[in-house]
């Protein structure tokens, strides 16, 4: 396993700027991010993978960082980082209830595999009140979004969540 190549899944729907910002911090002390839309069965996804790569790819374009990938993934995720031999997933944490659920997942990612280590990066604070389905709802309503998202995917947005 390489100590130098991290995996950050997110769910974001749409990817926010708080998801950005741990993704550039993120690469700044790796080698390798690989940025993951990742599907979570729990949650109803508004966008596909595929727009939401594109999303992601944008503002990896912003922060013009040539050490992170963007792809989508289903499944285990700690069996992509296998694949890919990261030694690390990178999870965010906003506030004590990101807290307890990213735990958990902690704790089942170490029963599919231990050499994965899970760290955990707190979001800026101005950050920590954005959600993806913030976002949606403010969208819904025709309220600007501009401050959470970058301005290349609003259009994107604003046409999907249309009424």
């Amino acid at each position: 396993m390489s100590k130098s190549i991290i995996v950050y899944p997110i769910s974001g729907n749409p990817p926010t700027w708080g998801h950005a910002d741990l993704m550039q911090r993120a690469s700044s002390k790796f080698d390798q991010v690989h940025w993951v839309a990742a599907i979570n069965p729990e949650k109803k996804q508004i966008f596909s993978v595929d727009e939401r790569v594109e999303m992601m790819k944008t503002y990896v374009d912003y922060y013009k960082l040539k050490n992170v990938s963007v792809g989508g993934h289903s499944g285990a995720i700690v069996r992509y980082a296998l694949d890919l031999k990261a030694g690390f997933l990178l999870r965010g944490l906003r506030n004590t209830t990101d807290f307890q659920m990213e735990l958990e997942l902690a704790a089942g990612n170490r029963g599919i595999d231990k050499s994965v280590e899970t760290v955990c990066m707190f979001t800026k604070p101005h950050f920590a009140t954005i959600s993806s389905s913030l976002v949606r709802e403010l969208a819904i309503l025709g309220e600007s979004i501009e401050q959470y998202v970058h301005p290349k995917i609003i259009p994107l947005i604003q046409k999907r969540l249309k009424k």
